[in-house]
This record gives structure tokens, sequence and C-alpha cells, in this order.
């Protein structure tokens, strides 16, 4: 049953997906902000099926947390979900993500007018100067940014090594970095098409602070932000 349930939600999915990448693609032509809105429908048609179709709710928690100023958001990365699901609930921001999720048609090309910052994850160095040139640049503009610390998808229970970029990133820019920790690799676990139950927490943390990221040694800003993240997810039993 969970099989066929999982085949019939990636079948709407898919052509959901190719649908409103090409409104984004249209609306992008009336300037980003107009395809972000468009965009949005990602997450909003993507969380409907997920609810009719494999039982599964959305919570959003936090949004008080959230900066009035831009900001880099790290944001644990454990499944699909969180990649369309986000802007649901941030104001604008820009994506940093491997490039090769922009080769994928529909999909990346959306990614692509939509602002998404595109990295070589084979060339550190490179992929860090692009963070920070291009992630400057967006904040620069009014929007932020938003990283997944640990580089790939984790499984339930499990850290990734989380890479110094955010921070870097963050102190160019002078600005805030905002923890977010949810719970979604136990309803949509990675390396499977199998989809569970249940309700999905996406928790918005409260920032550490510009002047901390600044002053403070970047292991330690590093820990904290791991620290916060992992703890909340167990929190959220993820």
């Amino acid at each position: 049953m969970k099989h066929l349930q999982a085949w019939l939600f990636y079948g709407l999915y898919t052509t959901l997906t190719i649908t409103i990448a090409v409104l984004v693609i249209i609306a992008r032509v009336f300037g980003r902000n107009a395809a972000w809105q468009v965009g949005k429908l990602w997450g909003l048609t993507g969380n409907a099926l997920l609810f009719v179709i494999c039982g599964i709710r959305v919570k959003i928690e936090g949004q008080e947390n959230i900066p009035d100023a831009p900001c880099v958001y790290a944001v644990k990365h454990q499944s699909t979900w969180e990649t369309t699901t986000i802007p649901l609930a941030l104001p604008p921001f820009a994506w940093i993500l491997k490039k090769e999720l922009m080769l994928i048609p529909f999909f990346g090309w959306a990614l692509y007018a939509l602002g998404a910052i595109a990295i070589n994850r084979s060339n550190p160095r490179d992929a860090l100067k692009q963070v920070n040139n291009k992630g400057v640049a967006q904040i620069q503009s009014g929007r932020s940014v938003v990283i997944f610390p640990e580089g790939t998808r984790a499984a339930v229970g499990e850290a990734g090594q989380y890479k110094p970029g955010v921070i870097l990133l963050a102190k160019k820019a002078e600005v805030p970095i905002v923890p977010v920790a949810h719970n979604a690799g136990l309803c949509w676990p990675k390396g499977t098409v199998i989809k569970h139950s249940g309700t999905i927490t996406l928790r918005i943390l409260p920032p550490i602070s510009a002047e901390d990221v600044q002053t403070k040694k970047r292991n330690d800003v590093l820990q904290d932000i791991e620290t916060r993240i992992e703890t909340a997810c167990r929190e959220l039993g993820a």
C-alpha cells in the first residue's frame, strides 16, 4: 500500500513540479518577486499532496525568530521536502545548492529563475568563493541566503560534518545566522520512495547575533550552530 501511495504521490508531484516550474520561468519576466510568489506553489501543492495521499501534516514553528533584515539561515538537510517548503516559512531568499540540481530539467531551471546560487562541491575553494561573493551580493540586495551547512542530506539521527562556509558568509556580510531544524526525514526519508504518515515540523530557532559571528571563534560558532540544530532535531524525534 505504501509503495502505491508513494508512486501516486511522485506521479502527481512530478507533474506539478513541471507545471509550476514553467510558471516560475514565465513569471520571472515580471521580476524575481513575481517568480517567488509563484514558486511558493511548489511547497503548497506538494504539502497538500503529502497530506491527501500520504497522511503527512506540516507544522511551522518559530517564525517570531525571523530577523527584520537579511540574514543567513543554516538549515538541517534530511530530504527533498525542505527545499520546496522553506519558502513558505521565510521571506524571499537565495538557496546555496550544488550545481547538479540546476541541471535537472524544469526543476533546476526554476531554481535558477528564483535566484539560487549554484556551487561546484568538487572544488571547495571555488565553491567557497562563490558562496562569499554571490551570497554577499544577494544579502546586499535585500535577500537572505539559505545554506545547508552539512552540504548533503543526513539520515534521521545522524549529523553530517558542519562546514564553516555559513559562518564565513555571515561574517563577511555582517549579518546574523538563524539555525533551522526539522524532522522531515521521519516522514520523507532519504534513499527510499516510501513516505510515512505523521507530522513534519519545521522549527526556526533564535538567531546567533551578528556580533557573536564577528567576535567569537569560528569553531565555537560552528559548534553552536550544530548543537542548536541537532538538539532541536532530537526534540522533534529526528
